[in-house]
């Protein structure tokens, strides 16, 4: 006789990018599962989509988009609780884990509107954004540009600019891609001219410390490990230097032909000042490895910083 399928039941917020990465996830624990796991997804609205008039800095900075989630993990409500990477706190709330990382997406931003690069859009041009590093970054590359406070959801932001509220906004690649509408970017940022966000790209579900095995062993089945090793680099990386939202901060990890890669940097809030720092390790990394390697990184933007505490530092 057929074992009766375990319901999980999977936390969430309500946007549409957040119901995409829930329904991603839920297909892959299924499919893994040969018919005994089966997913019910359940939406939730955080504090952070409540803020919509004032950067996330401004009102606690991380956790805003998570902490109503932990709750209702922690008591037992839902089972898992998956999120953006980047909206998750380096430290995990009392007796959750992250059970597995998806394969990261395009970690780039976009740059949305009539113009393909920060550098064609014209004089004091006005950029949409909350996010304080994509200001720093585009400031640092345009300090003449005006930056208009955006929030809230992929659609909001883009009615914002449709509406003439700014020339221009900056939106995650990831995202546009997950929701179908790679088509709205005009061009995207390389990473060698803007580093992205921690994690950007990089979609995790946390678990409960004592779920259930067969639960732990279907995460585990669906876990990508280059999106664990780059999440373990770059949040080693944001750790060491105490990133928040309210740090300009960005660091990216990459696995390479012959080992891998990391790069990092630490702006001041108007641009005016950058810290940029890279390493490279000549082997397969383990966890370890890689984790290392975004300490490395923070270290030497830390011994930069202390060294040339102000004035640009030159583009590396």
């Amino acid at each position: 006789m057929r074992p009766k399928p375990h319901i999980v039941k999977v936390g969430t917020r309500g946007s549409p990018l957040a119901l995409a990465q829930a329904e991603t996830f839920s297909r892959l624990l299924e499919s893994v599962s040969g018919g005994l796991i089966y997913c019910e997804i359940e939406t939730y609205k955080t504090q952070g989509d409540q803020i919509q008039d004032r950067r996330l800095q401004d009102a606690g900075g991380k956790g805003l988009f998570t902490r109503e989630l932990d709750i209702v993990q922690q008591t037992s409500e839902v089972d898992v609780c998956v999120h953006s990477l980047k909206d998750v706190p380096n430290e995990l709330a009392e007796g959750l884990v992250i059970g597995c990382y998806l394969e990261r997406e395009d970690p780039r931003d976009a740059l949305i509107g009539p113009y393909s690069a920060l550098r064609d859009l014209p004089p004091g041009a006005r950029l949409g954004t909350a996010s304080l590093r994509r200001a720093s970054q585009a400031l640092y590359i345009r300090p003449d540009l005006e930056i208009v406070m955006f929030r809230g959801s992929v659609q909001t932001r883009l009615k914002k600019l449709q509406d003439g509220l700014a020339d221009a906004t900056l939106l995650a690649a990831a995202g546009l891609n997950r929701l179908g509408m790679t088509n709205q970017a005009a061009g995207f940022i390389p990473v060698t001219d803007m580093i992205p966000a921690v994690g950007q790209g990089i979609v995790c579900a946390t678990i409960r410390a004592d779920a259930p095995d067969w639960l732990k062993t279907a995460c585990t089945a669906i876990d990508d490990n280059a999106a664990r090793l780059a999440a373990t680099a770059e949040r080693a990386f944001l750790k060491r230097l105490d990133g928040s939202c309210r740090t300009p901060i960005a660091g990216h990890f990459c696995l390479t032909d012959t080992g891998a890669h990391m790069v990092g940097e630490v702006l001041a809030d108007d641009g005016s000042t950058r810290w940029w720092a890279e390493g490279v390790l000549d082997r397969t990394p383990s966890e370890l490895d890689a984790a290392e390697l975004g300490l490395w990184v923070a270290e030497d933007i830390a011994e930069a910083r202390n060294r040339k505490p102000e004035g640009k530092e030159p583009t590396p």
